[in-house]
Order: structure tokens, then sequence, then C-alpha cells
């Protein structure tokens, strides 16, 4: 099925405004549902393994590396197949599959097992589901891109404020199988319907424009499009520009993985509670909630680059914080920056790479360099 023929539904309805705020909306779920897949989330589970199996941390850390290493090694792959099969139907396919590997999460019952479940869930929650919202929206914006953005990041930092003591309460009062549990059916019975209902690939796809902007008779044609030269794979790989932008999202990826995975223990060493230590994540997620909206606006304004620089200073003051904090006042400062800090990294994360090598083929690109990023 061609690119130009692929995608072609009518709209389930036509709203008064721009339906690209519609593919806002569905984008922002999408990553809000990336949230058992993502370190935040698993993080709350680790104990209980701890518990039940008799594992040591270092063993479920192996696993954990390991499975989400495989799994980075595969997002090329998704990347590909959103260029190619659309986001929605990649993403309801997703959702319906990343509902068994939940399921399957609840019956570990070895380390091998343990291994294959954070596999899955990191290959479909924290890297499929999170590709696929963060290449949709600059399908249908390009001046707007980072108000969108900003919007739909919402989604994750609503996910990374509710999820962790929605876990802790499940696991504590009904056992963490049922946590597991709970999240499967959710993503069977929200997600993939809206995924499949709402999504539409592109705005040309339904006779619509970027920033709902008056679509021109020449846009279909390929070498009319609206946002003018985009990349393949292949030709950004080959310019520089690309690997300096990829070592500045490895960066922050790794120290940010380490910390938020290991955070209930770091703040354990300190004297903070494990409940506390979940307060900690979520005042990250609620200071992100009003700070990333701003950033989506700097971010449409302020050149991509000067908002890394930013956002990697950033991560260094943070590093220093959490060295010196003592106590929980100096963990809830560290929390704050997190939350600013994380706001800019996801936004700049989100704009640089279509700003720099368009739309076109941007599943592609984005998988990539999550596949290293990972």
């Amino acid at each position: 099925m061609s690119n130009k023929t692929r995608g072609r539904f009518s709209l389930p309805f036509r709203p008064p405004f721009f339906y690209g705020w519609v593919i806002v909306v569905v984008s922002s779920l999408t990553i809000f549902f990336s949230g058992p897949g993502q370190t935040y989330s698993v993080s709350t589970f680790i104990d209980s393994y701890i518990r039940e199996f008799g594992w040591s941390r270092f063993t479920i850390s192996t696993m954990y590396s390991t499975g989400t290493l495989t799994a980075g090694l595969l997002m090329g792959l998704v990347g590909n197949l959103l260029d190619r099969r659309g986001h929605r139907v990649a993403t309801t396919s997703i959702a319906l599959v990343f509902g068994l590997a939940c399921l399957g999460m609840s019956i570990v019952n070895s380390s091998f097992t343990l291994l294959v479940g954070f596999f899955l869930i990191r290959l479909l929650g924290q890297g499929s589901m999170s590709l696929s919202s963060s290449t949709l929206v600059p399908q249908w914006f390009i001046r707007k891109k980072g108000r969108a953005l900003s919007i739909v990041a919402i989604g994750g930092a609503a996910g990374s404020a509710l999820i962790p003591p929605l876990n802790i309460y499940i696991i504590e009062h009904f056992g963490w199988k049922t946590g597991w549990r709970i999240w499967a059916v959710l993503l069977w019975l929200v997600m993939a319907p809206v995924a499949y209902l709402l999504t539409r690939d592109k705005p040309e796809d339904v006779g619509l424009a970027p920033d709902g902007e008056t679509l021109s008779p020449l846009v279909n044609e390929p070498n009319n499009s609206p946002l003018g030269e985009s990349w393949t794979v292949r030709e950004a790989m080959g310019t520089r520009t690309f690997w300096l932008l990829l070592f500045c999202n490895i960066i922050p990826s790794a120290i940010n993985t380490g910390l938020i995975f290991h955070q209930i223990s770091i703040m354990d060493q300190i004297g903070v509670s494990a409940q506390s230590a979940a307060v900690v994540l979520s005042l990250m997620a609620f200071i992100r909630l009003p700070v990333v909206l701003v950033a989506g606006r700097i971010a449409d304004k302020v050149p991509a680059r000067f908002v890394q620089i930013g956002s990697m200073a950033g991560l260094f003051v943070t590093l220093v914080i959490l060295y010196m904090t003592d106590s929980f006042q100096m963990a809830g400062i560290y929390g704050i920056i997190t939350g600013i800090t994380m706001a800019f990294q996801i936004m700049v994360s989100g704009v640089i790479w279509p700003d720099y090598y368009g739309r076109h083929h941007l599943g592609s690109i984005r998988g990539m360099t999550m596949m290293a990023g990972v």
C-alpha cells in the first residue's frame, strides 16, 4: 500500500477546530499509557520481586538493563513500521500487545521470565508508544510544534505523577500481580480503542494541512512538502550534526534512567521512606506540568540548540543537588529542579529532530535515535 493511499480515512467527526488538536490529545494519552513500561513505574515493583523471589537488587538491575538494551536495538524497526504502516494501525497493535506483556509480567516466576517481561514492556511501552506519540504530532504541526508537543508532554508528566503512588497503593492492598493485570485491562479497553478510532496519520490524508492552514492542491505531491526538505535515515546519519544531537540525547537518558530506577533505594540511604520517595517522583511530575507548557512556547521561538544547552546545564545542577541531599527538604528541592530540567529535555527531544530533518521519515530517524538512547 503506497504512502499516498495509506491512511486515507474520513474523520470520525468534524470538529469546529483543527483536528490536529484531537491528535494532540490522543498522543498525550499514548504517552500516559506508556507508563507501565517506564522506569518510574517499574521501580515501584522492584522491592516486591526482592521480597517474593529473594533476588538481589543487582540481579534485577541486570535483567532490567539487559531487557532495555535488547529492546532498544529494535527501535529502528519500530520507527520504520510507523513510517510504513502509519500511526493508527501501529499504535493500536502496539497497545494490544503491550497489554499482553503487562499480563505476562503478572506471572513471572524466574529471572528468565523477568528478563523477557522487561524486554517486552520496554520495547512496547517505553519505546514504541513513546516513539509513536513523539512522531505523530510533528506530522500535524510545523509552526506550533513546540506548543502541541508541550500538551502531549502533560500526558507523560501526569503518568509519572500518578502512576507511582497508584502502583504502590495497589501493590500494598492487592499485590503486585494485580497491579500488572489492571494495566493490561486498561490498555485493552481504553488505549487501543482510542488509537484505532481517533488517530489519523497525516493532515493531508483527510484533506487538511499542518497547523490548520489552507491545503494546497500540490501538497500531496512528493516534491511539495509543506516542510520543504525531509531527510532519510541514511542521509541524516551522514551528517555530523546527527551524531552531535544523538550524543546530547544519550547522556540525559543514561543519567535519568539510573536515578529514577534506584530512586527509592537512594532516598532510603538518606532516611527518606519509600512513600516519601514516591512523593518526590510525583513532585518532579507536577513541576513538569506547568513548566513544559512554557518550554513549548520557548521551543517555538528559540532555536532548539539553545534549549538543548540549557537542559544539559540543568542536568548538571540536579546532580550537584542530589550529591548534597541529606534530608526530605533537600530531596524536594532536587525533585523541583529535576522536574524543570526534564520538561526542557522532553521538549527539545521532540522538536529538534523534525526541525533538522523534516517529518516524512521522522519515525525511522527517531527510532534510530531512541535505539542509541535506550
